[in-house]
């Protein structure tokens, strides 16, 4: 993955965890980057957007040789992600899409 493309993802679900924190206080989103597939081999980079609240966390997959795509995954913090993953283009995931997809999946109670 191209270093612009994990900045630019980075630069909008910082904004959108910004908005979420002043529109909920009871969402406090924990984001991460995690670069453990790269050492393993795999050319991806991982982003998790955790709601610790709700035990509940959205997975952003990177691969570098799909960088204008990114593979996304609604789950469980405490449960390994499943093999299926949706697709956006990079673009799509703007600041309002993740705004939006924090907004409604923390805010639901389990």
């Amino acid at each position: 993955m191209s270093e612009q493309a994990l900045k630019a993802i980075s630069d909008r679900i910082t904004d959108a965890h910004t908005r979420i924190q002043q529109d909920f206080d009871f969402i406090n989103p924990v984001v991460g980057v995690n670069r453990q597939m790269r050492t393993a081999g795999i050319p991806a980079d991982a982003m998790t957007v955790d709601c610790l609240k709700t035990n509940r966390r959205i997975l952003l997959i990177l691969h570098d040789q799909q960088p204008e795509q990114v593979h996304y995954q609604f789950g469980q913090r405490d449960q390994d992600p499943g093999p299926e993953f949706k697709t956006l283009s990079l673009d799509e995931v703007s600041e309002q899409q993740l705004y939006d997809w924090m907004a409604s999946y923390f805010s639901v109670q389990s």
